[in-house]
């Protein structure tokens, strides 16, 4: 689950880890009460509108702006609220803004420059550790700093079993040339990171820039999160960050019917039971010259409900040109599945894309019968290799 720069903030400083402050405003007269608090508590005189969506390089679209004067606050955060931003990571459809951050401008003058540091923290699954990722080139896109300077991109392994340990902290804070005041607060605010990091059960904690005040104070500027949805269950707290209004409208149905959908740009519906099976029936699609609309895994318990749903959020993408149902029965029941689809085409009314249907397994000749005996644009097919090929020719005949 992702979630947006300032909650993601709000966890960071909650384990002690300096940031740059902010409020969240959902309207122009919120964004300006928000810079006049700002000023009262930090002394800010300039803020910094951020758009807040699930998606980076927001600065590029024109989604973070800085204001010098209240009346500034009013015009750009009227500007930006409501926009839609387009970033590298939005596509070309974007994303309407609906909320904004109005932070304080940390970036106030001093005997030294300000410096930007980047740092990550994320699961290395190849080394069964948690690693964090950390260049003096903070500020920049760390995919460009690892093309440009690769020299310059470091990590350091933390065996989640024993816990980052100072010396590593510190060899962090050495990395980035960093002495006295500034070594300890780094120090620290990595400390801070790591156990908001593993105790929040995120599965990616990104902080760029990290910026190094002209007064040796380390904070973060931004901060990307995602939480492991499957640990939500022991974070009601952070479960209630999740905005549905930056998520894919059709995963977000699949979820109430606790489908696992992942939109893709095929043409190529797919309904399958088993995340395995699913890739390896997008594999076939893929060779048999198709291409996949999605991933979608109706579990080990489908009956007609969950059919119905999955045919109606796969018919909601106009770029699907044909279904492909493959199901293999080893809890679930071939013929259950088949009498599901029947009644979930029955229900939905006129489908105006082919349906292939696959059944191995439990009864699976049984719901081949059924299927065939319908009376409905189905096709059944026994090989996956056949159902895939049989796919491919039906979409190219649909141009």
């Amino acid at each position: 689950m992702n979630i947006h720069e300032y909650q993601g903030k709000s966890i960071i400083k909650k384990y002690g880890a300096r940031i740059q402050e902010g409020y969240v405003a959902e309207s122009v007269e919120e964004a300006v009460e928000a810079a006049k608090r700002l000023n009262i508590e930090t002394g800010t005189k300039w803020w910094v509108i951020k758009a807040q969506i699930h998606a980076g390089g927001r600065g590029k679209g024109g989604g973070v702006k800085l204001a010098k004067s209240l009346d500034e606050v009013r015009e750009l955060a009227s500007q930006i609220l409501g926009m839609r931003l387009v970033t590298p990571q939005t596509g070309p459809e974007g994303k309407i803004v609906h909320k904004i951050l109005i932070a304080q401008d940390v970036y106030y003058p001093g005997e030294s420059e300000p410096e930007e540091y980047y740092m990550s923290i994320m699961l290395d699954r190849s080394k069964d550790s948690n690693v964090i990722v950390y260049s003096p080139e903070g500020g920049m896109d760390i995919e460009e700093v690892a093309e440009k300077y690769p020299d310059k991109i470091y990590k350091e392994w933390v065996d989640p079993a024993v816990g980052l340990m100072p010396f590593q902290t510190r060899k962090i804070a050495f990395a980035f040339g960093l002495s006295g005041t500034a070594f300890k607060e780094m120090s620290k605010f990595v400390s801070s990171l790591y156990r908001a990091f593993s105790e929040s059960d995120a599965s990616l904690l990104e902080i760029n820039p990290v910026l190094k005040t002209s007064d040796d104070k380390i904070l973060a500027v931004d901060c990307k999160t995602a939480i492991d949805d499957n640990a939500l269950y022991r974070h009601p707290d952070l479960a209630d960050m999740r905005d549905l209004s930056e998520e894919d409208p059709a995963e977000v149905e699949a979820g109430k019917y606790n489908l696992n959908f992942i939109k893709l740009d095929g043409n190529v519906g797919c309904m399958v039971n088993g995340a395995g099976l699913a890739m390896a029936t997008m594999d076939m699609i893929k060779l048999a010259g198709g291409a996949p609309a999605n991933f979608l895994d109706v579990g080990g318990s489908a009956n007609a409900e969950t059919v119905e749903a999955g045919f109606r959020i796969i018919l909601k993408d106009p770029n699907v040109k044909a279904i492909l149902v493959n199901i293999f029965g080893g809890i679930v029941r071939c013929d259950r599945v088949a009498e599901g689809i029947v009644q979930a085409y029955q229900k939905l009314g006129e489908i105006n894309v082919p349906i292939i249907v696959r059944l191995q397994g439990t009864n699976a000749e049984e719901g081949k019968k059924i299927i065939d005996e319908s009376g409905l644009k189905v096709y059944s097919a026994i090989l996956l290799k056949e159902a895939a090929e049989l796919v491919a020719e039906l979409v190219r005949k649909a141009g």
